[in-house]
């Protein structure tokens, strides 16, 4: 197991410029380790519906959103039970997913809810792997020719909890057309959002290469820009809010994205109009992503001229090393600050409570980012008592009262496309399962 409270020194997701990567050669990260209109189009309200929300009672209405619900609903006690008793209770779920021959499509909801329980709450690599030739294929039949959306949107969904649970070179090689399928030509749209989180998750783990990870993103990016509707799914705010959220996740393994900032800060910017709180946010945090990953850290031979205005070097917190800005992220800055601003302080009668909370909190992070891009979430210009800054208050508390510090927006973005895929058994994966530890090394602090 993990010891939490050491400090990993280990920073992936960081931005290098030419001359660092001309002295080092990065291998691939992804090797290591009911339709509510939204949009720039349509300009109708939508809610982000939570983890716990989603309407299950007529059997057919399915929300990818709603998984913990139904991990809790499970009547088998063995879902946190002793090791012995939720091995034993994985392998008869194993054996349901993979037995078909005589199963109904409410049998094999029924397996998949059970087997996602336990991937979800428990670390069960070595049971997985010896059952991987089987589960794999069954489960694909499942999105391939799922007989309800929420078959199929299960069967997404512990897709890519395998992946994660036990990664491989080629399992992106495998999943990659078919998820890919259910996406762009499935009639269900909770299936097509589970298929891009399912999507992204295999791209991550799975063995794509960077090339490959930059096509999929630059396909979540085609639907943002149509507001879902390349996929037939025109001003679905829950499609494009996922789009957003996994190209996020996906961005964070990029090391240099000069080339793509354009287009992609042209389709969020462009996104912060959307009537949906869900996609504005979304689109926001990959703005500071972006305005994030332009600074690096100061080399040795980085030292500005005294004759060049246009360098820009500041230490990135109280207590980091110095930073240096590689390139402009959006020429009309001004315009883009102004939009921001209006977002923190937005006060319509048509938003909630709830949501006009959301926006003002989210968006004075981002605007603090756009304005100094060395300042991650939640940075705080407060001082202690030596006179330094507080910087990032992001915190988030695990069990026996330590603090995991979230200072940076691709730890963010990786948090939450974590907490995405492994609900409440982020904590659990985050101690037993390496890869997931790797993909988010923070310090952890005791209180």
């Amino acid at each position: 197991m993990h010891d939490l409270r050491k400090q990993v020194l280990l920073e992936s997701g960081k931005t290098l410029s030419r001359k660092a990567r001309s002295k080092q050669v990065t291998p691939s990260s992804s090797r290591a380790n009911s339709a509510a209109p939204s949009g720039a189009g349509s300009r109708i309200p939508s809610r982000n519906v939570s983890d716990d929300e989603g309407d299950l009672s007529d059997g057919t209405q399915w929300s990818s959103n709603s998984l913990d619900e139904l991990i809790t609903r499970d009547p088998v006690d063995a879902v946190d039970a002793t090791p012995e008793v939720w091995i034993a209770d994985l392998h008869d779920r194993m054996n349901e997913v993979c037995d078909r021959k005589r199963s109904s499509a409410q049998g094999r909801e029924d397996g998949l809810v059970g087997f996602i329980a336990r991937l979800t709450r428990h670390y069960a690599q070595a049971e997985i792997s010896r059952k991987m030739d089987e589960l794999v294929p069954a489960i694909l039949k499942s999105v391939k020719s799922g007989q309800t959306e929420k078959e199929t949107g299960l069967a997404l969904s512990a897709l890519a909890l395998i992946v994660v649970t036990d990664p491989s070179e080629t399992i992106y090689d495998t999943v990659c057309g078919p998820i890919r399928t259910v996406i762009t030509d499935g009639q269900h749209p909770q299936a097509k959002i589970a298929g891009i989180h399912s999507l992204s998750v295999a791209t991550f783990y799975g063995g794509a290469t960077m090339d490959e990870t930059e096509e999929v993103m630059d396909f979540f990016l085609d639907i943002v820009s149509s507001d879902g509707a390349m996929i037939e799914e025109a001003d679905n705010a829950q499609i494009v809010t996922a789009a957003l959220e996994e190209w996020g996740f996906l961005a964070t393994q990029l090391d240099d994205m000069e080339e793509s900032t354009e287009v992609a800060m042209d389709t969020f910017v462009d996104q912060l109009e959307s009537s949906s709180v869900g996609v504005q946010v979304a689109a926001g945090e990959n703005i500071a992503l972006l305005y994030e990953k332009s600074h690096t850290e100061v080399e040795s031979d980085d030292e500005p001229e005294p004759e060049d205005p246009d360098a820009e070097m500041e230490p990135s917190n109280a207590n980091g090393p110095r930073m240096v800005k590689r390139y402009t992220v959006y020429r009309q800055q001004h315009q883009l600050t102004q939009a921001l601003e209006s977002l923190a302080k937005a006060s319509s009668k048509r938003l909630s409570k709830r949501d006009r909370k959301q926006l003002h909190l989210a968006f004075s992070d981002i605007l603090n980012t756009v304005e100094k891009p060395t300042r991650g979430p939640r940075y705080s210009t407060a001082r202690d008592d030596e006179g330094k800054e507080y910087g990032s208050r992001l915190k988030i508390t695990i069990p026996g009262g330590a603090k995991m510090t979230i200072d940076k927006w691709w730890k963010l973005h990786r948090f939450n496309g974590l907490k995405r895929l492994l609900r409440s058994g982020f904590l659990e994966h985050y101690e037993q399962n390496e890869v997931v530890f790797d993909s988010l090394p923070v310090i952890v602090e005791d209180e």
